[in-house]
Parts: structure tokens; C-alpha cells; sequence
């Protein structure tokens, strides 16, 4: 009842893969964004902001995947 509400995942961005997530760290400040690398741009595409690894597990989870460890 007052659990996480469960929500339908979002289908992945069309010309992405799962294999195509990958986190990114800036050299500057430090900060890390998770998001699909898009090679012909070499940039995240759908990239947030990651501040744990339950972070990054979130990700995965919002578009239905498992995160391999």
C-alpha cells in the first residue's frame, strides 16, 4: 500500500541498444551522467545525473532492463 509504485517501463530510445548505456565521468567537476553513448555524435543521449549506484540500477530499471554486473 505504501510501497514504490510500480510504473510500466519506457521502451528504449529508437536506434539504441542496451549494450549502449554507459556512464560518463567529468574530468572538471567530477559528476557522472548515465545515459545511451551515441557513436556517430560520441555523446550521452537521455543522460542523467548519476550521485549512486542506486542510480544507476534506476536507470536500468526505467526501461525495463537488469544491469549487468
Amino acid at each position: 500500500m505504501f510501497g514504490k509504485k510500480k510504473t510500466k517501463p519506457l521502451p528504449l530510445p529508437e536506434g539504441y541498444r542496451a549494450e549502449d548505456i554507459k556512464t560518463e565521468s567529468s574530468i572538471c567537476t567530477g559528476e557522472t551522467t548515465i545515459g545511451f553513448y551515441n557513436k556517430e555524435k560520441k555523446r550521452l543521449a537521455f543522460a542523467e545525473l548519476v550521485k549512486s549506484e542506486a542510480d544507476i540500477d534506476a536507470y536500468y530499471e526505467k526501461y525495463g532492463l537488469s544491469r549487468k554486473q
